[in-house]
């Protein structure tokens, strides 16, 4: 039996979040239980849950995300969350940002074929496009790093006030506890776990929601935003 035959029928709920996008959501989940099991972007267990735990599970986090914003997606991997979430917001300007190329070939012909014309694949670590992408109203990411990590790595790409959303599941409180000081020091001035799909995902999607202050990654990353931009308006005289 192929990895595609092993895919569950969507279900009703899966009807109801996507709306006018369905078609579009079971043929994403199709690629990634055929391309996605065979270029080694998910594995061939996941295949058979991916309905309920990946692809409804990412997207009810648009019950957290403010209307028309700018949206960076962290380590993005195989469009989770970024892809669900696009299907359901179109009203978003959302950016899939992974430094793999075999994974940022199957994001951007994921993109074409579903022809999600607000959403930008960039190929590169967090910690090298800061200053050269524009700063985001919301960074998003799932099953990347331990949140201590994962914020070094997304608050400094926000634009002030701006939030981090991180999915995460019975570890949120533990990790949000243990990552309060580096937070602190990364510009944090409120967190909060959130929990979004009821109705649709059981158990419902846990969010921690970290939300910034005029000053996104602290002292430290101000300097190094600094540095980018002028080096970019050197770059650009030059050019």
């Amino acid at each position: 039996m192929t990895e595609a035959a092993e895919l569950p029928p969507a279900p009703e709920q899966a009807r109801e979040v996507f709306g006018d996008r369905f078609a579009d959501a079971v043929r994403y989940a199709e690629l990634l239980a055929e391309a996605g099991v065979q270029r080694g972007l998910i594995g061939p267990r996941e295949v058979p849950r991916l309905w309920e735990r990946h692809l409804l599970n990412c997207a009810v986090l648009a019950e957290a995300v403010p209307e028309g914003v700018t949206v960076c997606d962290v380590g993005s991997g195989a469009g989770l969350p970024g892809i669900p979430l696009a299907l359901v917001r179109e009203d978003l300007k959302i950016t899939l940002l992974e430094p793999l190329l075999r994974r940022t070939n199957f994001l951007t012909e994921v993109v074409e074929l579903l022809g999600l014309d607000h959403v930008t694949v960039v190929r590169g670590r967090a910690e090298e496009v800061m200053g050269k992408l524009p700063p985001v109203h919301v960074v998003t990411a799932r099953a990347v790093a331990p949140l201590d990590r994962l914020a070094t790595w997304g608050i400094p790409l926000l634009r002030p006030y701006g939030e981090m959303l991180a999915l995460k599941g019975d570890t949120a409180e533990e990790e949000l506890k243990s990552a309060a000081t580096a937070l602190s020091k990364l510009g944090a001035v409120e967190t909060s776990i959130l929990h979004v799909g009821e109705g649709v995902v059981d158990p419902m999607s846990t969010v921690v929601r970290v939300e910034v202050g005029e000053s996104p990654g602290g002292v430290r990353f101000a300097a190094k935003r600094a540095k980018a931009a002028r080096t970019g308006r050197t770059r650009r005289r030059r050019g």
